[in-house]
Parts: C-alpha cells; structure tokens; sequence
C-alpha cells in the first residue's frame, strides 16, 4: 500500500512539474509576443514613413496651428504622435516644462510597459532551468528509493524516474535557450524604436521651440 501511494505521490510531483515547465514557457512566449507586437505599434515602419509626417507636422507648427498638430496626432497609437500630442497640449507650460512632461510620459506608457513585460521573460529564463533542475533531483531520488526498496529492481521502473530527471532538464534549457534568443532579437528591436523616436523628437523639438518662440511662448 506504501509503495502504491509512493508511486501515485512521484507521479502527481513529476506531472505538476511538467506543467509548471509549460506553464512558464507559454507565459515567457507570450510576453515576448506582446513586446513584439507593441514595439511594432509604437514605431513607424520606416524613416521615410516618419519624415513625411514630421514634415507635415512642422507645417502646422510654423503656421501656428497648435490644434490642428493635436487634431493630426490624435488616435495615432505610435509613439511619436502621441508624444507630440502631449507636448502640444501643455505648451502652455513653456518648452522646458513641456519637454520634460513629454518625455516622462514616453518612459512611463512606453518603454516601462516594455521593460515590465521583459522582466516577466527574465524571470522565465531564469525560472526554466530552475524547475527543470528541480525535476531531474526529484527523479533521482525517486530512482535511489527504488533501489533502496525494491528487491528486485524492474528497469522499466528505474527508467522512469531516470526519464523524469533527464526531461525535465532537457525541458527546462530548451525553454530558456531560445527565449534568451528572443530577447535579444527584441531588445534589438526596442533600441531601433527608439533611436527612430529619438530622431524624430529632436526634429520635432527644434520645431516647437522655434513655434513657441512665434506665438509668444516660453
């Protein structure tokens, strides 16, 4: 009877294990794709795209038509318009202020909702192996306790507790591995975002300054 609830309980532990590899892994491969796919949204699909709507922007800003920039750049889910709208409806603060505001707002709706998801994927990549080790101790012990008790030790028995700890740690780095890749292709992705939004916004900046100055502000 003790043999039977022994073997029930190591099942029980290697299943949960098992599902608890799975249960990062799809919870890292989201988030990846979710950082993916928000980067793609935040930035504009090439530099030409963003200078064609930077140059009609500048038209605005020079003829002094404040509300129709923010009418432009209202709805537009990327990054640089939603900057732009910020920093033209609170032009109001002065350029220094407006600045400031505006790119405190970029670090925190953008780049930390990035920076949190990327953390999430850190913590599975660490998690990965760390469960799969667990796995692989737990199945040598269930592999000594067999032939510690059994006077006659079946193979098939002993190697399936070998087979736990060996997936489960096979499992573990085939999750991490190429999550780390990914991780690096989208970090790559971030910092192309970024220096594209970085360009944009000093051509911008250079606009509203010199449109602020015209229509009497700070």
């Amino acid at each position: 009877m003790s043999m039977i609830l022994a073997y029930s309980l190591f099942n029980m532990i290697a299943d949960a294990t098992y599902l608890a590899l799975a249960a990062v892994a799809l919870w890292g491969l989201y988030c990846i794709v979710v950082v993916w796919n928000r980067v793609g949204q935040k930035r504009f699909k090439s530099e030409d795209e963003q200078d064609q709507f930077l140059d009609d922007v500048e038209q605005m800003i020079q003829a002094g038509d404040f509300e129709g920039t923010i009418d432009y750049c209202e709805g537009d889910a990327r990054a640089l318009p939603q900057i732009i709208e910020l920093a033209v409806s609170h032009r109001n603060l002065g350029y220094n202020r407006a600045r400031k505001f505006m790119m405190d707002r970029f670090q925190r709706d953008v780049m930390s909702d990035l920076d949190y998801r990327l953390s999430w994927v850190g913590t599975v990549i660490k998690a990965a192996p760390m469960i799969g080790l667990f796995g692989t101790v737990f199945g040598m012990m269930g592999a000594f306790q067999t032939l510690a008790t059994a006077e006659s030790v079946e193979p098939s028995k002993l190697a399936g507790d070998i087979r736990v700890a060996l997936v489960t740690t096979a499992s573990g780095l085939a999750i991490a591995i190429p999550l780390m890749i990914l991780v690096a292709n989208v970090n790559i992705r971030i910092a192309k975002m970024e220096d594209l939004v970085g360009s944009g916004l000093s051509r911008f900046m250079d606009a509203f300054k010199a449109g602020l100055a015209r229509s009497g502000g700070r």
